[in-house]
């Protein structure tokens, strides 16, 4: 088990977690080693920003023939999972909300999508793939129940603000916010604000850019 340091940047753990997709990828493929380099291309950065973010969570490597990819693999999820399952609650069922529960679960063997909410009749009662879809009256009560400690938001961005008290309450520790609004919440709870249309006119910006600058 590594030593985890405390002030890992966010720009690192998002690195870490990618290049933990790729060394699974490649695990699967049957590749026994990798190197920086290799490492770096995939991922569009140097082969020193992978160097240094490994070396920044303590881990090193000797062999001549890159990194042993089941080591790194190991020694990237103590650093990332937490020992123990960590259940997940997607607010928000429409086709958003839907998608990510179809996509993720599976995914990761350390986080898991457990319950569903929603206020809608035709979505509560119901299942997607195989998780339970509960009224938000209920939230509470099903988060202990579930044993869940982070929420997914998909819900519509006119309701997001009315959603902050029922998570505070109900003792939710993470956030991963995809309406377009941001929520702030009091500290002790980890909030992530995913603005897809945010995200989507910037790289319209870039393609706006790039192709006037080759006109």
């Amino acid at each position: 088990m590594a030593n985890t340091p405390s002030n890992i940047p966010e720009k690192t753990i998002e690195r870490l977690s990618e290049y933990r997709r790729t060394l699974r990828a490649s695990h699967e493929q049957g590749i026994t080693h990798i190197f920086s380099h290799v490492l770096a291309g995939i991922h569009g950065i140097t082969a020193v920003q992978v160097r240094r973010d490994l070396m920044l969570i303590g881990f090193s490597s000797d062999t001549k023939k890159g990194y042993d990819v089941e080591v790194l693999i190991d020694f990237i999820s103590s650093i990332l999972d937490s020992r123990n399952m960590q259940h997940i609650a997607v607010i928000g069922m429409g086709h958003l909300g839907q998608a990510l529960t179809k996509y993720f679960n599976g995914k990761n063997l350390k986080l898991k999508i457990v319950a569903a909410f929603d206020v809608d009749p035709e979505k509560v009662g119901h299942t997607v793939d195989d998780i339970p879809c509960y009224h938000m009256d209920e939230f509470e009560q099903r988060v202990q129940e579930h044993d869940i400690n982070m929420v997914v938001l998909s819900s519509p961005t006119n309701v997001a603000s009315e959603l902050v008290v029922p998570i505070i309450n109900a003792g939710i520790k993470g956030v991963l916010n995809f309406t377009s609004k941001p929520l702030n919440f009091p500290r002790g709870i980890v909030v992530e604000n995913y603005d897809i249309t945010t995200l989507l006119e910037k790289v319209a910006y870039f393609v706006k850019e790039n192709e006037e600058n080759n006109q």
